[in-house]
C-alpha cells in the first residue's frame, strides 16, 4: 500500500471516530418547532467538518483529480473553524481536541493539496478561491448564531 491511500485511510479513521463523537453530542428536539430553529442547526458544524474529511479522503484514496479540491476545501473549513473560534468571532461547537485532531489533518491536507504531492492534478487559483470561499460560506452558515 502506498503512502497516499496510507494517508487517506488515516484521514477516514480520524473523520469517522470524529463524527460519531460529533453526531452523540447532537440533541434532536421533541416537538416540530424545535427543528426551525437556528440551535438546532448550528450543532451539525462540527459534524460537517468531520462529513467534508470523509469525502476528501474518498477522493484522495481513489487518487482522483478532485481530491486536491476537496481537500483545501476541508482544510479551509476546519481552520476558518479554528480561527474564528480563538478570537471570539464566531462560537463553534467543535471541542478543543476535535479542533487539534481537525487542525493536524488541516496542516496535512494543505500540504497536499497545494504542492500537489501526489500528482492528481495542480489545484487552479480558481479552484483555490473557490474552496476558500465555500469554507467560510460553511462555516458562516453552522457557527453563526
Amino acid at each position: 500500500m502506498n503512502i497516499r491511500k496510507s494517508i487517506a485511510i488515516s484521514f477516514f479513521l480520524i473523520a469517522l471516530v470524529m463524527g460519531v463523537v460529533f453526531y452523540s453530542y447532537l440533541n434532536f428536539p421533541v416537538g416540530l418547532e424545535g427543528y426551525f430553529t437556528r440551535s438546532y442547526y448550528a450543532q451539525f458544524g462540527a459534524l460537517a467538518i468531520a462529513i467534508e474529511l470523509i469525502i476528501a479522503s474518498y477522493y484522495l484514496f481513489r487518487g482522483n483529480n478532485k481530491a486536491n479540491f476537496y481537500l483545501a476545501l476541508y482544510g479551509f473549513t476546519a481552520v476558518l473553524d479554528i480561527l474564528f473560534h480563538i478570537s471570539g468571532f464566531l462560537t463553534s461547537n467543535v471541542p478543543i481536541y476535535g479542533m487539534i485532531m481537525f487542525g493536524i489533518c488541516t496542516i496535512l491536507s494543505f500540504y497536499i493539496s497545494f504542492s500537489n504531492s501526489f500528482n492528481l492534478g495542480k489545484i487552479s487559483l480558481w479552484g483555490a478561491l473557490l474552496s476558500f470561499v465555500m469554507g467560510n460560506v460553511i462555516e458562516w452558515f453552522f457557527n453563526f448564531s
